[in-house]
């Protein structure tokens, strides 16, 4: 119930990262019967979807198409997604879990800098599609610092959906000006499209390392295969006996090969046969270290180099457990900032970016630098392959739940996340632990000022490594359980810079 709130509100005062016109994808635990449940609430593809829609004359990436705009936007899940949690482990309504946000969208919120700068920030975009200009935009320009915000047509959405459930928004009312939007401005969506979208119910992937349980989102996220696939490699060292050199060297060449395998396995699992038994395997992570030198770092020089975007601090992140021990480790994006910049009129819904994250043209980058290959080709009803990674780690004595935004990097933050967890660090030491990301192509290290000192540096430098410096990325959100002690503990990531809107 908490989750269904706390989603919907943030649609209604974060749209720079998430929103009922996007997805998530959720761990969710609960406390009764020990149950663990991936929800896959990810965007699909239209069913008109055709690839040459996202490229230019000379057959590259168009990004444009990709970013901005309608034929940018995949089936939205969230809706369905809030809907399906309400009715199978929800305690409440549905009408009164999403009645602060209908509250919140109706009277009215001071938005955060963040969102004043991600306006400012898009406002040619915003400025091509009229619904979006008269929802962001006081006469052309970035509305006033300290002005009050109201969201009456999302209010209004939100209320279908508070009456009808999926029918509030996938049928009727909403469904037709969503369709109507989309198709009147270059779009392809059909009412069918709509109709046919589900909310999925999925095992998650389960790992153990050094004691600890690890449950984590499975394809068609691509975070809990990787980061199963780190720790089954890592688990043949002892990290702990390391200096921070080892360490860092043998994470880094666990890291290229997850992501070499990212690239060329993962997608979509009602669309595309994948070896998951193979990549989850601790025989097949065996090979892979085999082939790990202790004092040299491995080229990545199979495919082609690609500069990957600043991971920035969109999407978002919460972490939640109740005073019955229900979990819940929920991540939701509309991609980019402010996702399509798209507002279909009439609804107050702002549209996804996601088709982007789909192979649009195979071993060419999308927005965050990834790769992809045929597995994760655009076709109607398809997921596009995700890095959301939610996890709960359970230990002997501590539990915790974690996630994050931040494109291709959210999966090493959460894995970098986990270890530091297992080493006994806070909540507050495991959201401001200092990063460093590798993703295979390029092959680069890229780290955040003051990840390592210049000795650490050097010798990385002489092993082989590029080390690139980028400013700091992510917006962690943990909540750790002593279960011992009884005592909750959480932290927000220092990185965000400054905290959500005020509520009137």
């Amino acid at each position: 119930d908490a989750a269904i709130a706390v989603a919907s509100t943030l649609s209604v005062v974060e749209p720079e990262s998430s929103g009922i016109g996007g997805g998530f994808m959720a761990v969710l635990h609960r406390a009764e019967d020990g149950r663990n449940v991936f929800i896959d609430a990810r965007e699909t593809a239209p069913a008109a979807v055709d690839p040459k829609d996202y490229l230019k004359p000379d057959g590259s990436p168009d990004r444009e198409t990709s970013l901005d705009g309608p034929l940018s936007a995949g089936i939205p899940g969230e809706p369905a997604g809030l809907v399906l949690i309400a009715k199978r482990y929800g305690r409440l309504s549905l009408q009164q879990s999403l009645a602060p946000a209908i509250r919140i969208a109706r009277d009215g919120f001071k938005p955060d800098p963040r969102l004043h700068e991600s306006i400012a920030g898009e406002q040619k975009a915003l400025r091509r599609w009229p619904a979006s200009a008269a929802k962001y935009l006081v006469d052309g320009q970035p509305p006033a610092a300290d002005a009050i915000w109201r969201d009456p047509g999302q209010a209004h959405t939100l209320e279908l959906i508070a009456r009808h459930g999926d029918d509030g928004f996938y049928r009727g009312e909403t469904a037709h000006k969503l369709v109507d939007a989309v198709r009147a401005a270059g779009g392809n969506w059909t009412l069918a499209d709509l109709a046919g979208y589900q909310a999925k119910e999925r095992t998650p992937i389960s790992v153990d390392y050094r004691g600890y349980r690890i449950i984590t989102a499975p394809p068609p996220s691509s975070g809990g295969v990787a980061i199963a696939e780190v720790l089954n490699i890592l688990s043949g060292y002892n990290l702990a006996g390391m200096d921070k050199v080892q360490r860092v060297h043998y994470v880094v060449e666990a890291m290229r090969r997850a992501f070499r395998d990212h690239n060329d396995y993962l997608g979509d699992p009602d669309f595309v046969k994948m070896p998951l038994d193979m990549l989850l395997s601790p025989y097949y992570a065996d090979g892979l270290r085999q082939g790990i030198l202790p004092d040299r770092a491995t080229p990545s020089s199979m495919l082609p180099r690609a500069d990957p975007a600043d991971a920035g601090m969109h999407t978002t992140h919460f972490s939640i457990i109740d005073a019955d021990g229900n979990m819940a480790a929920v991540t939701l994006t509309v991609n980019t900032i402010l996702g399509s910049k798209f507002v279909a009129a009439g609804t107050g819904v702002l549209l996804n970016n996601e088709m982007d994250d789909f192979a649009l043209v195979p071993d060419k980058p999308n927005a965050y630098g990834l790769l992809g290959s045929k597995a994760n080709a655009p076709a109607g009803g398809k997921r596009m392959l995700s890095s959301m990674s939610p996890s709960i780690v359970i230990g002997p004595e501590r539990t915790m739940v974690i996630g994050s935004p931040g494109g291709s990097t959210i999966i090493t933050q959460v894995l970098e996340g986990i270890l530091n967890f297992i080493d006994g660090e806070s909540a507050q030491q495991i959201v401001a632990h200092k990063r460093f990301h590798h993703q295979y192509l390029p092959d680069v290290v890229m780290v955040e000022p003051g990840t390592f000192d210049p000795a650490t540096s050097a010798a990385l430098e002489k092993m082989g490594y590029t080390l690139k410096q980028r400013e700091p990325w992510g917006f962690m959100n943990v909540v750790t359980w002593n279960r011992e002690t009884n005592r909750l503990d959480a932290a927000s990531d220092p990185r965000r810079p400054s905290g959500l809107g005020e509520v009137q």
